[in-house]
């Protein structure tokens, strides 16, 4: 649907008419720009932007069908950036991602969002408060999105960092590290950090392009150059978030790592004990079937003291077992 439409001219908001291809006149005359937001729409929605701001047939595609991968691409008459904001949900200690599509073309600004992640009315309305930054065109929305979504990113990074250390905390206690649950906590917050490096890494790239640097950076069209500074500073801050993720992953990996080394040598402990047990259990029982044969001849078979001697005999090794292993650990 069609969740807002302007025109923006000298940092200020007017509102445009309800026929696109009339806004999009308005704003070019007057030297500014329209922005319309969409959430989800539906083909027939899109159409009608699409028919009235040219714009491209594959980014069209890519819009509707979201699933995309964060990118940059730039075609004849306008530039297409997708963003995957991540949101963290407390309850359930999960990360999600939504999708957020960009086209900027001449005089125009077209938002695509997907997803419950990262709304963007919050973003507007912070971007008309500040008619300097807004001033400077449909770059400046370009970048207070990317900005929205990259400073999300860093709460999320920090929300992630007190679930590893609750969770190191759980491996390495003397209780909890045994537990079943304990490699499916691990490998599951392993799969969040994963699915949040899918969003964070890629965008690397779009916003290195968007700065000016790299060997395309100069090549990118409808960018204001005076607005260059400012994705250079998300562009720093995407590289704390990628930096974060990797650590994460790093630690995740090794505290699983930590963790079936944990199980290992706990099983290697139980086994040490049930072979001390099993050996002490050997002796009497061996003593026991030797005398159990039912044979006429056998040495003090007929003995008065024989029982007595043999329980004590068994008494004796039993003890001498018994502190053997507890001296070398094995109980």
């Amino acid at each position: 649907m069609i969740v807002d439409c302007a025109i923006y001219r000298d940092g200020r908001r007017r509102e445009a008419p309800e026929d696109f291809s009339a806004a999009l006149g308005e704003a070019r005359a007057e030297g500014g720009f329209v922005w319309i937001g969409l959430y989800e729409p539906t083909h027939a929605e899109f159409d009608l932007v699409t028919e009235e701001f040219g714009l491209h047939p594959l980014a069209v595609e890519d819009a509707l069908k979201a699933h995309q991968r964060p990118k940059l691409e730039v075609f004849d008459d306008s530039l297409f950036l997708v963003l995957k904001p991540v949101l963290y949900e407390p309850e359930s200690d999960a990360v999600s991602t939504g999708e957020v599509m960009i086209f900027i073309g001449d005089g125009f600004v077209v938002t695509v969002r997907h997803g419950e992640g990262s709304p963007l009315a919050a973003v507007r309305r912070r971007l008309e408060q500040d008619p300097e930054l807004l001033v400077k065109g449909p770059t400046a929305v370009v970048y207070a999105i990317a900005d929205a979504v990259v400073d999300h990113y860093l709460e999320v990074a920090g929300e992630l960092q007190t679930d590893m250390e609750e969770l190191e905390a759980e491996v390495f206690s003397p209780e909890g590290g045994g537990s079943r649950n304990t490699a499916m906590r691990i490998y599951t917050f392993k799969r969040q950090v994963l699915e949040f490096r899918r969003a964070s890494g890629p965008l690397t790239l779009p916003l290195t392009r968007l700065a000016g640097f790299g060997p395309f950076g100069d090549a990118v069209p409808f960018v204001n150059e005076k607005a260059r500074p400012y994705f250079r500073d998300v562009n720093d801050h995407l590289a704390r978030v990628n930096e974060a993720v990797e650590g994460l992953d790093r630690l995740v990996s090794d505290i699983l790592s930590a963790h079936l080394a944990q199980m290992s040598v706990r099983q290697n402990d139980d086994m040490r004990k049930i072979s001390a047990w099993a050996a002490m259990a050997a002796v009497p029982t061996l003593i026991a079937g030797i005398y159990g044969m039912n044979f006429d001849h056998m040495p003090e078979l007929h003995w008065m003291w024989s029982y007595p001697a043999v329980i004590s005999l068994m008494v004796v090794l039993e003890v001498l077992l018994y502190r053997t292993f507890k001296r070398r650990g094995w109980l």
